[in-house]
């Protein structure tokens, strides 16, 4: 009989080893293990939704990157247009500027062309007058022939 009431109670012992492993042991260290899996799961799927959020961005960077030098070509482009424009523009009132100074010129030549030949008439109506004069020994009166004189300046 010994050996029946020891071994049931080892039995018991045993089943109220396993009792206790299984609630105060087994069940938390499962649920522990549960979680880690589970976090260790998130975080791998996070760690590749990151590297595809990455890889996102990398080719986002590279379209931005290129839309900014086109833009940047596109901008020094039309700087370069505007440049030669402005150039132009300053061409063509220099040109049209450089047209009115010769315009002035010419007519003031021509205005001191005209002074110097009247002059030069006035200063023949007098050289004539006193060359006849002398010719003729007497005093020839400009006034009265006034006429005669002025014809004689717009032969010449």
């Amino acid at each position: 009989m010994n050996i029946t009431v020891t071994l049931f109670a080892q039995v018991a012992a045993f089943i109220a080893l396993i009792y206790f492993v299984n609630k105060v042991l087994w069940t938390p260290m499962s649920t522990m293990l549960a979680d880690r899996q589970k976090r260790i799961a998130d975080g791998l799927a996070a760690a590749e939704k990151g590297k595809k959020d990455q890889e996102l961005a990398e080719k986002n960077a590279k379209q931005q990157i290129a839309e900014a030098k086109k833009q940047a070509a596109e901008i020094v482009s039309q700087a370069q247009k505007r440049s030669n424009d402005i150039v132009e523009e300053a061409k063509d009132i220099a040109r049209v500027e450089a047209d009115r100074i010769v315009t002035a010129a010419n007519a003031e030549i021509e205005q001191e062309i005209n002074r110097a030949k009247e002059s030069l008439r006035k200063e023949v109506s007098s050289i004539a007058v006193a060359g006849a004069s002398k010719v003729l020994k007497k005093e020839v009166d400009a006034k009265a022939h006034a006429d005669l004189l002025n014809d004689l300046a717009a032969q010449i």
